[in-house]
């Protein structure tokens, strides 16, 4: 069963932080690699940060060294830590989980078959 569910979003001034979760089903989690994507509106999707299996990370430049992606293995739940936002962060961020951790780039999390709903994150 695929199921993927985002909570954490929400609105922030510029500086601020967040932290987003995504509960996940133990059959995705433990088959697919996890990651981030997000959208804003009238843009494409953009990858923002993958982790593999053994808790490699990669992410999006745009990203570096403000968001952190981590895995709690015993609860099926990867994390999106967020901090230091940028108005242009607003957007709505989506879990994703597929085989892209073998591509090493944090863009190929956009093109995932697997998504949650997504929870939109606003910065002001």
């Amino acid at each position: 069963q695929v199921q993927l569910v985002e909570s954490g979003g929400g609105s922030v001034q510029a500086g601020g932080s967040l932290r987003l979760s995504c509960a996940a089903s133990r059959y995705i989690y433990s088959t697919y690699c996890m990651g981030w994507f997000r959208q804003a509106p009238g843009k494409e999707r953009e990858g923002v940060a993958v982790i593999d299996r053994k808790g490699s990370t990669r992410y999006a430049d745009s990203v570096k060294g403000r968001l952190t992606i981590s895995n709690d293995n015993a609860k099926n739940t990867p994390y999106l830590q967020m901090n230091n936002l940028k108005p242009e962060d607003t957007a709505m961020y989506y879990c994703a989980a597929d085989r892209f951790c073998a591509y090493g780039l944090a863009s190929k999390v956009a093109d995932s078959r697997y998504r949650g709903q997504g929870t939109q994150v606003t910065v002001s």
